[in-house]
């Protein structure tokens, strides 16, 4: 959760809206915007690399699981003795016969369809799962990115704040020097820095661990060094955020809704290959024999193995049929959580647009009126420090929660497009 600066008092001049000097230009690290560390994760994050390199395991092995067996040669000597007439041998054409048996073994009528639908699903399968995890990395570094900016940015906020604290300290002790100020009011604005600078080394601390966290989802060296965030990724309007469209969107491309239909199809093809185990499987062979130095005869041969084992058999079929009911349970539970989550992150989004823009709208030119009262009045002697202070934290206090309703909107955007598994 990100820690937003709070600031017990600073100036009007800390709120302007400007932020600072910019650090130098750093086009050659990532971290300006979330496309350029988008790209850098597709590229170098291994576990992402992992799943598709075993989608590609898994697409290569449709071929292999639907051809047929490899054949078999045997090669049998017949009578090496010639009846005792001669010592053993093992040339061909010297012994009393020799029996060559080429055989092939074929399954039952439909049995490699089967297969290579079951194969082809589970790649599927696999690529969906690829998916899943590139659009749940997506979705961590958005949220990362938008964290940084905002701790950023409240850095920047507090440096300014501390710089006109100072001045504000100078201004007191003129004051105070003229008999127009207690002496409290220095010492308060003392106050005030001393806690400003505890809240940056804390906001420092935690830029540190966001990078360092960033830095593990790119695959870089925690220490690596990232540019500053330069901007949010702009907020698609309430027309674009509608329940109904992106209900239909998630169900057809959701990647793990679209693993489990790969499921649920890969268990109806291996229920379908379950029961044609009831039929048997051939073994096909042709067979010349030679005599001396030629062939003088030729044998066919069929074998197919007996499907006597009903027990077995059935207790196969069962297990498919439990296996298709446990996939389609399994993504109907799916279903549902996703759908669910869909509706929490989308009111969650609106919730912090209205906040955003009741802050911007109303609350913060409010609190700039009132800073603007308490400041002429603390220069003409008609109210104490203290209550400039508490003016001017009320401005701050609503730029910061501006700046965390526009986080809130960041971090759900990135989970709603982990579940459309795309991009608005």
């Amino acid at each position: 959760m990100i820690r937003i600066l709070r600031l017990p008092g600073c100036l009007l001049v800390a709120l302007t809206g400007l932020w600072g000097a910019a650090a130098p230009a750093q086009d050659k690290l990532p971290g300006a915007g979330v496309e350029s560390l988008l790209e850098y994760a597709r590229a170098h994050n291994p576990e992402y690399s992992a799943l598709r390199l075993e989608a590609d395991a898994a697409a290569e092995r449709v071929t292999p699981v639907a051809a047929l067996a490899d054949p078999r040669l045997r090669v049998e000597l017949r009578d090496i003795t010639r009846f005792g007439e001669q010592s053993p041998t093992l040339a061909p054409s010297r012994v009393g016969s020799t029996r060559y048996l080429l055989m092939q073994d074929v399954p039952w009528f439909g049995k490699r369809g089967l297969k290579r639908q079951a194969a082809e699903l589970d790649a599927e399968g696999a690529r969906g799962q690829a998916m899943g995890s590139w659009a749940e990395l997506a979705a961590r570094i958005k949220s990362a990115y938008a964290q940084l900016y905002s701790v950023y940015r409240s850095e920047q906020y507090g440096r300014e704040v501390l710089d006109l604290m100072e001045r504000l300290e100078r201004v007191a002790r003129v004051r105070y020097a003229g008999g127009l100020a207690v002496q409290q009011d220095v010492v308060r604005a003392q106050v005030e820095q001393t806690g400003m600078r505890a809240e940056l080394i804390a906001l420092e601390n935690e830029r540190l661990q966001l990078q360092a966290r960033m830095n593990a989802l790119l695959a870089r060296p925690a220490d690596a060094q990232l540019a500053e965030p330069d901007q949010l990724r702009p907020v698609p309007p309430p027309a674009q955020l509608e329940y109904a469209t992106l209900e239909a969107r998630v169900r057809a491309r959701n990647p793990r809704l679209f693993t489990e239909r790969a499921r649920i199809g890969s268990a109806k093809k291996n229920r379908e290959l379950a029961y044609r185990n009831r039929y048997p499987d051939f073994t096909l062979g042709v067979s010349p024999i030679q005599y001396g130095n030629a062939i003088e005869e030729w044998e066919l041969m069929v074998e197919l193995n007996l499907p006597f084992q009903q027990a077995s058999r059935r207790a196969q079929e069962r297990e498919s049929e439990a296996t298709l009911s446990a996939a389609r349970a399994r993504a109907e539970a799916l279903s549902n959580q996703v759908l669910g989550e869909l509706a929490e992150h989308l009111a969650g989004i609106e919730a912090a647009r209205r906040t955003e823009s009741l802050i911007a709208g109303s609350l913060l030119p409010q609190a700039e009126l009132s800073f603007r009262a308490a400041l002429a009045g603390y220069e003409t002697g008609k109210i104490d420090f203290a209550t400039l202070l508490d003016a001017q934290r009320q401005i701050l206090q609503a730029r910061l929660g501006r700046l965390k309703a526009e986080l809130e909107m960041q971090v759900r955007l990135a989970e709603i497009e982990r579940l459309l598994g795309d991009d608005l």
